[in-house]
């Protein structure tokens, strides 16, 4: 995978409110040259997300990494994209590595402004680094893989009967996720701690409190994690680890390849 950038925060677009997981245009989409654009919530380059991908992605395919934050300090970023009361939150990253919550409403507009110029750009595919749900995102003539839609069913099917523990970054998400999870024959059991957060004590924890309430297998809900957090959590339980970040990439390769 060739590494680009995209510098520059673009000004805030509502979008459309049409919804597609993956939408394709007509066949001449087809003869362009691959190429996959990645949006972060935070502040591009994710190197982090970006090393697993590349384990995956054919030499050839070039990416160009933007970030809904890029070129805002951390103040401003509190100023104007904190949670309100009732929005949902996410967490992110800052380029310096300093953790941050956003609301999700409130970003929205961001994304789809993003979507639009990684296509302009000529992107093929264009990846969302989140698990989280949103609403009415589309793209025009090219792939849109939204990992929410992607990972909940892939762990519906290899689950089956068996009790599913989940890793979510945020406690609030623990209850706003519900319905991406719905696709589970059990109801999930849940614990919550950050990818940015620097003891991995914490991490281990709540894996093995995931195992003593009867989970048997694990799923970190997040593309922050990675895998030092699985390993972790491996050790820490004993259970296989599903990582959230690990299927989007191989399924995007797929894609690609």
């Amino acid at each position: 995978m060739t590494p680009l950038s995209l510098a520059g925060r673009p000004p805030a677009d509502a979008g459309s409110s049409r919804h597609a997981t993956a939408s394709i245009g007509p066949r001449e989409t087809f003869r362009e040259a691959p190429m996959l654009g990645t949006i972060t919530l935070g502040q591009a380059p994710r190197d982090d997300i970006a090393s697993m991908l590349r384990q995956h992605l054919p030499a050839h395919v070039q990416c160009i990494q933007a970030g809904v934050l890029d070129g805002l300090s951390l103040s401003e970023v509190r100023q104007s994209y904190s949670p309100d009361i009732d929005d949902p939150q996410l967490v992110t990253r800052m380029l310096d590595g300093s953790a941050v919550v956003l609301g999700k409403s409130k970003v929205l507009p961001l994304i789809q402004t993003l979507i639009r110029s990684l296509r302009s750009r000529g992107c093929t595919c264009i990846l969302l680094l989140c698990t989280g749900e949103f609403e009415g995102l589309h793209c025009e003539n090219a792939w849109l893989i939204e990992p929410d839609r992607l990972v909940a069913p892939c762990v519906a099917a290899i689950a089956g009967r068996r009790q599913v523990g989940i890793l979510f970054p945020l406690e609030s998400q623990m209850h706003r996720e519900g319905d991406k999870w719905s696709v589970l024959q059990k109801r999930p059991l849940c614990e919550a701690v950050s990818p940015y957060e620097p003891e991995i004590e914490l991490l281990e924890r709540a894996a093995s409190a995931l195992r003593e309430r009867g989970a048997e297998l694990l799923v970190m809900d997040c593309m922050g994690y990675g895998e030092a957090h699985r390993e972790a959590a491996s050790r820490a339980s004993g259970l296989p680890v599903i990582l959230s970040n690990s299927v989007v990439s191989r399924m995007t390769a797929e894609l690609l390849s």
